[in-house]
């Protein structure tokens, strides 16, 4: 945790389990390589907060322009760690884990969530079949969800059974909010190895929350700007190890602390970080 400023260090260790730890720990170290990679900010003029909410957003007056909303969201859960930002919409990133509930049926693990879903979403995950397909099912619309909340800034303190997500064989995804479709969100879902489903959320920046708008440049776009913006091409990703994240943060081929490099890291190359990267 020695490259991390100290005001991080008890998002790391509120953790009970050592891999919850790991997991905090890497998604904390890839917000700071994103940032220094994509704006060339100095690791040590790195400034990182977090809404009362918790949402993670940069502390900088000096933006590029090119980047006049840069903002980014993290995700770890399972085998990975995963960051994704935009340039101008709000991005929202979850990961889920398809984990078998342990000393309950997969349907009475799902009923414990029946209050979050729509009355089309239950049918859905109630109707998918096998319970193992109904896990799958229900871990995707959740993911859904997440990364949605997560872009807004709010977290699943919103009324979740009024977010209701429809799609075609889980493309064309869009969403509902009270019954009225959102025109302005895009979602990729996608597959991350094995047994995790990973969501990345697109959205205007005039609906994020209150706290978390105040840490935005900008709100408002005209509609050329915005549309570039909001039509940038599909999200995919680039998959990194520990060791490859430390080197970018450290310099050096040494690895100055211990952690497991059986956890993965992925970059987001889309939209997102790597794709002004590479510009």
């Amino acid at each position: 945790m020695s490259f991390l400023p100290n005001h991080e260090y008890s998002s790391i260790t509120r953790f009970v389990k050592l891999g919850d730890q790991k997991r905090a720990l890497v998604s904390r170290l890839l917000q700071y390589a994103l940032v220094h990679q994509v704006l060339e900010i100095p690791f040590d003029e790195i400034i990182i907060r977090r809404t009362p909410e918790g949402k993670p957003y940069l502390v900088c007056d000096d933006m590029k322009l090119a980047f006049p909303n840069f903002n980014f969201n993290a995700s770890h859960h399972g085998d990975f760690v995963a960051i994704a930002s935009e340039p101008i919409c709000l991005v929202g990133l979850d990961i889920v884990s398809h984990s078998v509930p342990k000393n309950e049926t997969a349907h009475e693990f799902i009923q414990n969530f029946s209050s979050y879903f729509s009355s089309s979403e239950w049918y859905h995950i109630m109707h998918a079949g096998s319970s193992d397909e109904m896990l799958h099912i229900f871990y995707r619309y959740w993911c859904l969800k997440e990364a949605f909340v997560k872009a807004m800034g709010t977290g699943v303190g919103y009324k979740l059974d009024d977010v209701e997500f429809h799609h075609t064989n889980w493309n064309n995804i869009f969403v509902k909010v009270a019954g009225k479709e959102l025109k302005d969100w895009k979602f990729w879902l996608l597959d991350l190895g094995q047994n995790h489903s990973v969501c990345i959320a697109r959205g205007h920046p005039r609906t994020a929350t209150t706290s978390y708008r105040t840490t935005l440049k900008r709100i408002e776009f005209d509609d050329k700007e915005y549309y570039n913006g909001f039509h940038l091409p599909n999200a995919s990703f680039t998959f990194r190890t520990v060791e490859d994240l430390l080197q970018v943060i450290h310099g050096a081929d040494r690895v100055p602390f211990d952690i497991s490099t059986k956890c993965d890291v992925s970059e987001d190359e889309g939209s997102e970080g790597a794709r002004f990267v590479q510009q």
